[in-house]
């Protein structure tokens, strides 16, 4: 069974970090795209970051110069750096995976992350 495990959401002060992890079971992680999303209340679900199977990275523009997407195949574990958190970073954060050349993707059960003083 696929499975994505995901950590380290929770309460921070504006400015502070946070880092996300998702540990993916069942697949050959060297063969997917990696995704976080994010979707706050009210609002539609948004990339935050992607990672390819070569590593390039891309970023919505909120969030570029502040966070940072990274993959470790050897932990079959994707992570997201969060910096400068802000309020508006308030969101339900999700992992996605994407088979490379192909439409199978896997959606992992979500982190709350609260950005509020």
């Amino acid at each position: 069974q696929v499975q994505l495990v995901e950590s380290g959401g929770g309460l921070v002060q504006p400015g502070g970090s946070l880092r996300l992890s998702c540990a993916a079971s069942g697949i050959i992680f060297r063969l997917y795209h990696m995704g976080w999303y994010r979707q706050a209340p009210g609002k539609q679900r948004e990339l935050v970051a992607s990672i390819t199977i070569d590593g390039s990275t891309n970023y919505a523009d909120s969030v570029k110069g502040r966070f940072t997407i990274s993959r470790d195949n050897a932990k079959n574990t994707v992570y997201l750096r969060m910096n400068s958190l802000r309020p508006e970073d308030t969101a339900v954060y999700y992992c996605n995976v994407n088979r490379s050349w192909s439409t199978e993707h896997y959606w992992g059960q979500g982190t709350q992350v609260t950005v509020s003083s």
